[in-house]
């Protein structure tokens, strides 16, 4: 909400030398009329041109040698920062024997690094990752290091000189043959990885959306021939082309000293030239033609953003395009319109006509696959730098067009058996595609695909021809401030990764970076004069592409894109749906014609309670406050005082009740609602197979309460700000609300405010009305079990999915708990069943209400807590539970599993070559329960010792804490013996399944790698395990790094409602003995007492004997008859000259 470019932003990269000078000195010049203010003054005087304020704090400067750079002091979290190097190389830089070269040469760059391996075991996190227009590499790390003598500064003990260090390197990586060999084989791994039918649907989107461009024909993954092929000297002269001081960003946020930094990126990078890059460049082609494209392409988008050429040009919506650029040599095909024998095969994609001659460019990719029909319309658009007052305005107006356009698709349209199951509507400025994307999305049954186009576009045109209604304007203009309000309210306490992801994006698309101060006043100033007539303009603007589509409007310039994915089914087993390109662009067409009229408001409740309502419930049942009850041993908690850091009771009616105060969002909270019960307490209560289940996500897609409708109260969580999520797990019954802790619900904005309630108070109300009057409707449980179709449906065809649901099958012995609900059992459950499971499950003395929030006064949040659902009453929905069934087997607990480990194979129709490998076997739950009730405390027992360290080990977080750090560990180990050592995979992944409730659980290793090498790979994982358990046993080394990982990522997480609310989640359950309050007041402390000892003794009580695993490969097999792609993708082209810039001097 405080981001300029949220709203309206091209990504018109406009950094340079230049602008990175002038960049400091317009904020010092602006300070004066930045003060807190100035925009509302300049919007009451109709100063639309008045220049938008530059962040105070933000500074950045240019070395002698161009080396660019960005620093943004930041508070939150304290002690810490981010360092982000940004090289302009991606893979829209690449020529046609270069493809994947920019993401290989990050690869090398980055895990070559000796002095990133420093910052290994300080509690830093590094990365990198390669995108269409940039590589990124970034260090996240403590000021001070943990670690004596590990560290910069007089007194060796800074992190920021080695975070700075192990940037540089990467700027003059080595490029070692062991090292590229490395990279090349996880890269390849990582090809078959990522090459799930999402991906390449993503492929296929980007490839007819930008056909007129190289984007299309230039993704960052790169060709496996191309990758396989290249010699150690050509990555090397391709990195010294691309990494030049003249040619990067360096972006530092954190809680850092702006002059001290200055110094450190001076004297870390200063050294460093373009000249002394380019004298280590082989290819003596490249340094004769060096700087002569950059002329070729003067003022083109990328030139101003990075040295190197190519810019990426675009055919926009409602924009004349303008012939190419000159371009020399003349021979250089510089959009890539030219055929290659390497570039991807796919159909030519022509651009069509409506049937009135409006230009549309469609696109059907079919695959195997897919099972739902699925469009993505689009236009392109340029980006508009947001600068000054006006552009903010017109940005704000784009903000409530696409929140009201949302909101009327997934409220209004979403009647009974609507035709599609998912519309997305939105504008966004990419900067990775250099320009503006508005796109719809759309989801259907491949049946229904007429139907979903004809309602969801014909929604789109009523938006744009009749724009919106004042009660709609109302709405979002106040949710707008309230949400901008909020971000300004976090102050300091907006993350170092929050405000760097912000202030890129920003930068990349030429927008004024402001603090969220700044912000709202700029939002505030905007909406102060913002007219319903100037909103209904933006709507046409950004419906424009969909209106004129219809006959009587007339033809914009540029095309439609339109692409269509839908499943590979012959056309006569379709029943006439079969989508062709002509009949896609006939229903489209079709679509834009539909009459459509304005829209009316709908009256949107101010309370669900009203007061009379609840002096009713208070008399009935007067609440009363009772003290908490704990099973971890810690005493009763007082039922009158407010204690820290939480409050913990429960309420006279049995619903238990924890609230605390965290500051760490500001004006936000989180109330988590849980039931003890999930998919286990179907077959113990004798419910239908996955009622519970589909009962739940029938309540999510409902919503109507008593005499309100669900689009009355849909209405009303948009208009409080409030997101509700309904889930059912093997476990628990969960609902999450996320919530404004201020006065929200306000209609209008300025002197025409009309308050509303807090959101607090709003969420309560909710709360209490679906545990009391909750109305079940038909249509819901329709939308409820169309989601679970397409979930059983998509797991058959996904490799991962389906192995997993397999393996799971096989060791759970077919226990429906823990496995996918298939159609058949979707079929039988009725509205009923949905009802009883989940009502059967709302007594209040099963519930547990955690709230976590900005709270000024938890006393009062206590007293809406005890008046809301302290008056339910205490048999309120009693009457659906049933009498508990008897002998039903592993009530409580994971199944047994069979005494011998099994290996199995699965095959998945395909048409790319995929596999995954898995190792499975028995663990305890995350309070170290085991499957026969058993606890890792009583088997510790034996180990004897010091008093001190029995009762460390009869600790309630003893196995918690230990199991977490036996996860980082072997995370650590699979990562650099399969990975590193072995070269087989580009990840494996290890975790435990976490049942909190269940006695018992399961570890899974789950390792990517091609075809051939799954079962190496798969070997490799089980080697891993067989040498922690015991030829090569925990270290403490190995102790000492998890525990700072885990110290920082529990810390980090504890800055979040949503965390602290899990946290605060099964305190006071009865089914839960070993968690209470010690197990977050005392996490710290039990992370830095365990030895490794500790950890070889809880990794005992895990099954890591080789008789005891299950292991499973899934691979893909090709569909016989499929048509292989024809031609020679063998021959391999040698790379050629690449052409650099002169931006920050010619290569010599």
């Amino acid at each position: 909400a405080w981001s300029a470019a949220s709203a309206a932003s091209p990504p018109v990269a406009a950094w340079s030398a230049a602008s990175a000078t002038s960049f400091e000195a317009e904020a010092r010049d602006a300070s004066d009329d930045a003060a807190p203010g100035t925009l509302l003054r300049a919007a009451a005087a109709g100063e639309d041109a008045a220049a938008l304020p530059v962040h105070p704090d933000v500074v950045s400067g240019v070395l002698p040698n161009g080396f660019s750079y960005v620093i943004l002091p930041n508070a939150s979290p304290a002690g810490r920062f981010e360092a982000h190097l940004q090289v302009f190389s991606g893979s829209s830089d690449e020529l046609e024997s270069q493809q994947g070269m920019a993401h290989l040469t990050e690869h090398v760059a980055y895990m070559g690094s000796r002095k990133r391996e420093r910052l290994f075991g300080t509690g830093s996190q590094t990365n990198a990752y390669t995108d269409f227009h940039h590589t990124v590499f970034y260090a996240a790390c403590p000021v001070i290091s943990p670690l004596q003598g590990v560290g910069g500064g007089r007194n060796r003990d800074e992190m920021l000189p080695l975070a700075l260090d192990a940037l540089c390197e990467v700027m003059e990586a080595r490029v070692e043959g062991s090292r590229l060999e490395k990279e090349r084989q996880a890269v390849l791994s990582e090809m078959t990885m990522v090459n799930t039918i999402e991906y390449r649907v993503e492929c296929q989107i980007l490839q007819t959306l930008h056909r007129e461009n190289r984007l299309a024909k230039r993704f960052p993954i790169g060709k496996e021939n191309l990758i396989r092929s290249w010699t150690k000297g050509e990555v090397k002269d391709y990195h010294r082309c691309h990494y030049r001081p003249d040619n990067v960003l360096l972006y530092i946020v954190g809680d850092v000293d702006v002059e001290h930094t200055r110094k450190n990126i001076a004297d870390t990078f200063g050294h460093l030239t373009a000249e002394g890059q380019g004298a280590d460049v082989k290819d003596q082609h490249i340094r004769k033609s060096a700087g002569d494209l950059a002329s070729a392409v003067h003022g083109t988008v990328k030139a101003t953003q990075s040295w190197h050429y190519p810019a990426v040009a675009h055919t926009f919506v409602g924009v004349t395009p303008e012939p190419p650029p000159l371009v020399e040599p003349a021979d250089y095909d510089i959009h890539l319109q030219s055929s290659y024998e390497l570039d991807e095969r796919v159909e030519t994609l022509a651009t069509s006509t409506t049937k009135d001659g409006k230009p549309i460019r469609p696109h059907i990719y079919r695959h195997e696959l897919l099972q739902s029909f699925s469009l993505h319309l689009f236009a392109k658009r340029v980006v508009e730098p947001v600068v000054n007052l006006a552009d903010f305005r017109k940005s704000i107006a784009r903000r409530i067009v696409l929140a009201a356009l949302q909101i009327r698709l997934n409220v209004n349209s979403r009647g009974d058996n609507p035709p599609f199951s998912f519309v997305e509507f939105n504008q966004l400025d990419s900067a990775r595609e250099g320009c503006a994307v508005c796109s719809l999305d759309v989801m259907s049954d491949p049946s229904r695909w007429e139907e979903a186009i004809a309602v969801v576009l014909r929604e789109v045109k009523k938006l744009g021809v009749h724009g919106i209604t004042e009660g709609e304007m109302g709405r979002y203009a106040g949710s707008l401030l309230t949400d901008a309000g909020q971000l300004a309210a976090m102050g300091d306490n907006i993350s170092h990764g929050d405000q760097l992801a912000y202030l890129m994006e920003t930068v990349a698309c030429g927008h004024t970076f402001m603090s969220a101060d700044q912000s709202y006043e700029a939002t505030e100033a905007a909406l102060r004069t913002l007219s319903v007539q100037e909103v209904n303009a933006a709507a046409a603007e950004l419906c424009s592409h969909v209106t004129s589509l219809g006959s009587e409007v007339p033809m914009a310039d540029g095309p439609v894109i339109a692409i269509a994915c839908c499943p590979r089914t012959p056309e006569e087993a379709t029943e006439g749906h079969y989508c062709t390109e002509e009949k896609l662009v006939a229903a489209i067409s079709a679509a834009a014609d539909l009459p459509v009229e304005p829209n009316e408001d709908m009256h949107v409740p101010r309370t669900l309670v009203d007061d009379d309502d609840v002096a009713a419930a208070v008399a009935a049942y007067p609440p009363q406050w009772t003290p908490g009850v704990f099973s971890d041993g810690t005493p009763p908690t007082p039922a009158d005082k407010v204690t820290r850091p939480f409050t913990l009771r429960r309420l006279s009616n049995g619903v238990r009740v924890g609230v605390a105060a965290s500051p760490a969002e500001s004006q936000r909270g989180h109330l988590r609602l849980v039931v003890p019960g999930g998919r286990d307490r179907e077959a113990e209560l004798g419910l239908r197979p996955g009622s519970m289940v589909v009962g739940a996500r029938t309540m999510q897609e409902g919503g109507a309460f008593g005499r309100w409708t669900r689009e009355q109260v849909e209405l009303f969580c948009v208009d409080h700000l409030i997101m509700v999520e309904i889930n059912c797990n093997e476990e628990f019954l969960s609902f999450d609300f996320v919530f404004p802790t201020n006065e929200v619900g306000n209609v209008g904005f300025g002197d025409n405010i009309e308050m509303g309630i807090t959101g607090t108070e709003a969420v309560l109300q909710i709360l209490r009305e679906i545990i009391v009057g909750f109305v079940w409707e038909e249509d819901a449980l329709w939308r409820s079990k169309q989601n679970f179709y397409s979930t059983h449906d998509g797991l058959s065809k996904n490799l991962e999915g389906m192995s997993t649901e397999k393996l799971m099958t096989e060791m759970t012995q077919n226990d429906p708990r823990f496995l996918s609900i298939d159609s058949a059992t979707v079929d039988a459950i009725t509205l009923e069943d949905a009802r009883t499971a989940v009502m059967s499950q709302l007594v209040p003395s099963e519930l547990e209400i955690s709230m976590i929030g900005d709270f000024p006064d938890v006393g009062e949040i206590l007293e809406m807590v005890k008046t809301f659902v302290g008056t339910i009453p205490p048999d309120q929905n009693r009457q659906y539970v049933p009498t508990p069934a008897t002998g039903v087997p592993d009530v409580g607990r994971v199944p047994a599993l069979p005494a011998k480990g099994k290996h199995l194979d699965f095959d998945l129709l395909d048409s790319d070559p995929r596999a995954v490998a898995y190792v499975s076997g028995g663990a305890p739950n995350r309070w170290g329960v085991l499957a026969d009730g058993t606890t890792v405390a009583q088997r510790a027992a034996q180990l004897g010792g010091s008093d001190y360290d029995q009762s460390r080990r009869n600790h309630p977080l003893y196995a918690n804490v230990a199991l977490a750090l036996i996860s980082e560990i072997v995370n650590r180990r699979l990562f650099s013996y399969v990975r590193e050592r072995k070269q087989l995979t580009y990840d494996a992944n290890f975790h435990f399944t976490g049942f909190e409730r269940l006695a018992g659980g399961w570890f899974l290793v789950t390792v990517t790698a091609s075809v051939d090498k799954a079962q190496a790979a798969l070997d490799a994982c089980k080697e891993t395990l067989r040498a922690i358990r015991s030829g090569s046993p925990i270290t403490v080394d190995n102790l000492e790094s998890a525990k700072r990982v885990v110290i920082n990522r529990h810390e980090g997480e504890m800055r979040t409602t949503r965390y602290l609310s899990e946290m605060l989640t099964g305190l006071q359950f009865e089914s839960i003995p070993l968690k209470g309050p010690s197990s977050i007041t005392d996490f710290n402390g039990m992370v830095q007492s365990m030895n490794a000892k500790d950890l070889q003794f809880v990794l005992g009580c895990v099954n890591l004997a080789d008789d005891e695993l299950f292991t499973a490969i899934g691979k893909t097999v090709q569909p016989e008859g499929a048509n292989l792609q024809e031609g020679n993708d063998d021959e391999v082209l040698r790379t050629v000259a690449v052409v650099p810039g002169r931006r920050g001097g010619a290569l010599s």
